[in-house]
């Protein structure tokens, strides 16, 4: 009877443990959080640039003889000169063609001008079709909203230089030593995770496939399309070109459109205006600069890996914007991406259990 008191004890007296532990540990976890939430976007994005470029930091670590540091250095170099630099480029372009455009809007009468211009593109339509066409466009009615919803996300980011400066240092930062350390992490959340190693590496092969998945096989599509049309609208003459190549990006994600959406009309709008060469070459560069795009680099870019749908992947960028701000359009699809690996992973769990 003593025994089985003292045993008892001894339990109540590790549970007891167990609990204040858990609760001393979720206060901490709570207080880390709070510490790290400022890097937190900075620490997400090292993490799947990390995850993005492991072929070729492998690649970089075998031909510098294993030496880790060394490799993860000049991956990290590579990741800036290719992807960083030429996204903080367009960002600030785009961000300066907006407000240019939003300032000619509502200052400097250039709703007036811009609207004179697509009535007369109207009344050329007329030539072709000799039906009574009322057109008086409001184009301040349609623009400003859209610009000042997009002044108000990317205009804080690019306001507070050196806020985004320390990110993007720690951006950085994170990302060199997740190549140089990156086994070493992952190993020990395998060791901590409840789950067994073979579900947790499963877990981690989901998530870098998914990864993969988005981020090669549909927004690095979308930005390169995004990019020729903003390219092509430069040549042949199409006002913010930075801006409109950005709205070509995000509609290259619209399954059944893609950049048409916006080329389209900026053919027809040359080609009224009297600028046919123009609107015949910027149509020849869409077919063969744009629209080639997707059905060439996108299955190399994706390999076997399986893909979201375009249309579900639309929906996590809009809606990751709002939510996230301007890193939406890379957070939507991921959340998107680790709902799909978990849930695929709990019902693998669940037949296993089943089976028992």
């Amino acid at each position: 009877m003593k025994e089985r008191r003292e045993l008892f004890n001894r339990m109540n007296h590790q549970k007891s443990e167990l609990y204040f532990l858990l609760i001393l540990l979720a206060g901490i976890f709570v207080l880390a959080f709070f510490i790290f939430k400022p890097f937190l976007y900075a620490l997400i994005l090292a993490m799947v640039f990390a995850a993005v470029f492991e072929p070729v930091h492998k690649k970089v670590l075998v031909l510098t003889r294993e030496r880790r540091a060394l490799a993860a250095l000049l991956t990290t170099v590579l990741v800036l000169i290719a992807v960083v630099a030429p996204i903080i480029f367009f960002g600030v372009q785009i961000f300066q063609e907006a407000t240019g455009l939003y300032s000619s809007l509502v200052e400097s009468g250039g709703a007036t001008d811009l609207s004179r211009s697509v009535g007369d593109a109207a009344q050329s339509l007329k030539r072709f079709f000799p039906v009574s066409i009322e057109f008086s466009p409001d184009v301040n009615q349609y623009l400003k909203p859209g610009l000042n919803w997009l002044l108000s996300h990317l205009g804080p980011l690019f306001a507070n230089v050196a806020k985004v400066m320390l990110g993007a240092f720690i951006f950085l930062v994170a990302l060199y030593y997740l190549f140089k350390d990156g086994h070493k992490l992952k190993r020990a959340v395998i060791t901590f995770s409840p789950l067994q190693d073979i579900h947790d590496e499963t877990i981690f092969n989901k998530l870098a496939l998914a990864i993969n998945s988005v981020i090669k096989g549909s927004l690095a599509v979308a930005l390169v399309q995004g990019i020729l049309t903003a390219v092509g609208f430069a040549i042949f003459g199409v006002p913010n070109a930075a801006l409109w190549g950005s709205v070509a990006a995000v509609a290259a994600l619209i399954p059944g459109v893609g950049t048409a959406l916006v080329l389209v009309p900026a053919i027809i709008f040359l080609f009224l205006s009297g600028e046919t060469f123009s609107a015949v070459g910027l149509l020849l560069w869409g077919v063969a600069a744009v629209g080639l795009i997707d059905n060439f680099l996108g299955p190399k870019l994706v390999g076997q890996g399986t893909r979201l749908h375009p249309f579900l992947i639309l929906l996590s960028i809009l809606g990751g914007i709002g939510f996230f701000g301007p890193l939406g359009f890379l957070l939507g699809p991921l959340v998107l991406s680790l709902l799909f690996a978990l849930l695929e992973i709990y019902l693998a769990i669940s037949k296993e259990h089943k089976s028992l």
